[in-house]
């Protein structure tokens, strides 16, 4: 009897994640608005087929406009709009630890970009985007985003999960 009542409560409270998650998962889908005064994503191959996905190329579309100098905004005050301050200040010491910009994982920057998110997990997405260089190599950039909130938590070279 014991058991069969540690296993039921063990499916309600699965079953309650799931719910709990859909539910947190719904509100970031709908309010989701890019920042006022962005562009719109308009050069990477996939388009945001989340929130999460569309996210993290706006981000970076504006990061590089702002690094190239197009955009009248600087790259730090782009990363502040969109990453947590902890993401910010770990993407600086690996910058200074790899004289590299941190977001691009290079010296220079990408001629393209493509994002997908490949997993949703516990309020938070992971969203793999494809950096293209000129000679036809190509480097993944692995972003985690909150989707509470959408704010980027992560960015690293491998997937966080």
């Amino acid at each position: 009897m014991t058991r069969m009542n540690t296993m039921r409560t063990v499916l309600a409270g699965a079953a309650a994640l799931l719910a709990v998650g859909g539910l947190a998962a719904t509100p970031a889908q709908a309010a989701f608005a890019p920042p006022a005064g962005t562009a719109a994503a308009t050069h990477a191959e996939v388009r945001a087929g989340t929130p999460a996905a569309h996210r993290v190329v706006t981000f970076f579309e504006e990061y590089r406009r702002a690094v190239l100098g197009e955009s009248g905004e600087t790259p730090r005050a782009v990363r502040e709009r969109y990453l947590t301050p902890h993401l910010d200040f770990r993407l600086d010491a690996w910058a200074h630890d790899h004289d590299a910009d941190p977001v691009f994982r290079a010296q220079n920057v990408p001629a393209d970009w493509s994002a997908q998110q490949v997993k949703e997990e516990l309020g938070f997405a992971s969203v793999r985007l494809t950096e293209f260089w000129g000679g036809g190599e190509s480097r993944h950039v692995w972003y985690v985003v909150r989707l509470v909130d959408l704010r980027i938590v992560e960015l690293n070279d491998r997937p966080a999960f």
